[in-house]
């Protein structure tokens, strides 16, 4: 090769590592530009200080309990909102969520039985992993508290314009929003309401159902080209509405996993299954779900394990979301 030739191709090669460069330092200040227009959306949260000692799975799958409380309480102290199980398989790229029943009739250690909600009032997000861990055999390692201000705030975030869903019936009671039936595309606060309504017949089990749909349709959205884009802005809102026992550096890795090998459906499940629970009220707790705990036990770990083929099917089994369905 000639002194010339060898002087061009260095020449190329400094041109492309100068473009690469640039093109990283672009990224990284539009990052943190993104970052910051979050964190100014955001307001200053006080956050209460939580033991968690979660198991990490021998499978390497990671297990997150998603917990939604209202940090607005007047109580000061929440109940669960909403409790779910999100599991990531970085080995097979697969995500899988477990919707658990508030109304669980349950035994929550050191306390008389409850309902399963009430064990995130009683001892925060540890005392309800102990309950899940004894009742379910659920070995979770981590968790992640939002409250609904920072829901709201994120959904605004990733969507201005709204997310879409086909509301099904005219909803109000208890929401502090009033949805309309049809197609719309719902901000933050609109999306919570229809995300929590429960005053129909369906009661919780719809709730836990319109809950699956907006997750499904909030992962569709993040995952499009504009939810990436946002990314760093979502992050930014969403940090002080968080609490989390994952490390920057864990959620980072986790992130990234999610992104270089994206899912091409969430499953996901409902606890208690069907024809595994009986309605009954007892007094001081109210109306509750006595279930049938091996049955449901059974059918997390055969879900957790890829085994859907062995739930019975229906509206309150396994069904796995995909586009916007």
């Amino acid at each position: 090769m000639s002194r010339k030739k060898r002087y061009k191709r260095k020449s190329n090669v400094i041109k492309v590592a100068a473009a690469l460069l640039v093109v990283c330092v672009a990224a990284i200040g539009y990052f943190v530009y993104q970052y910051q227009a979050g964190v100014r959306m955001a307001e200053s949260v006080e956050h209460q200080e939580y033991e968690f000692n979660g198991e990490k799975s021998l499978d390497d799958k990671v297990n997150v309990l998603l917990l939604g409380v209202d940090a607005r309480s007047v109580e000061g102290k929440s109940r669960t909102d909403s409790i779910m199980v999100a599991q990531y398989d970085p080995k097979e790229g697969t995500a899988k969520i477990i919707s658990i029943m508030r109304d669980i009739y349950t035994e929550i250690p050191g306390y008389k039985n409850y309902k399963i909600n009430t064990a995130f009032y009683l001892g925060g997000p540890e005392l309800l992993r102990e309950t899940l861990k004894n009742n379910f055999d659920l070995d979770i390692e981590y968790y992640t508290l939002i409250d609904f201000t920072g829901f709201e705030k994120m959904v605004d975030a990733l969507a201005p314009m709204g997310i879409e869903i086909d509301v099904e019936k005219k909803m109000s009671a208890n929401i502090g929003v009033s949805l309309e039936p049809g197609l719309h595309r719902l901000n933050g606060k609109e999306l919570l309401g229809y995300a929590r309504f429960r005053k129909d017949a369906e009661a919780d089990f719809g709730r836990v159902r319109r809950q699956q749909q907006v997750i499904s349709a909030l992962k569709d959205e993040l995952l499009s080209t504009n939810g990436v884009v946002k990314l760093p802005k979502l992050i930014g809102t969403a940090q002080p509405y968080i609490q989390t026992n994952l490390q920057t550096s864990e959620l980072l890795t986790i992130i990234k996993s999610v992104y270089m090998d994206l899912p091409e459906e969430v499953e996901t499940l409902t606890i208690p299954i069907q024809n595994s629970y009986t309605d009954v009220r007892y007094e001081g707790v109210g109306q509750a779900l006595d279930i049938n705990f091996e049955k449901n036990k059974e059918a997390i770990h055969s879900f957790l394990e890829g085994d859907s083929a062995n739930q019975e099917p229906g509206p309150l089994s396994v069904s796995q979301e995909k586009g916007n369905g």
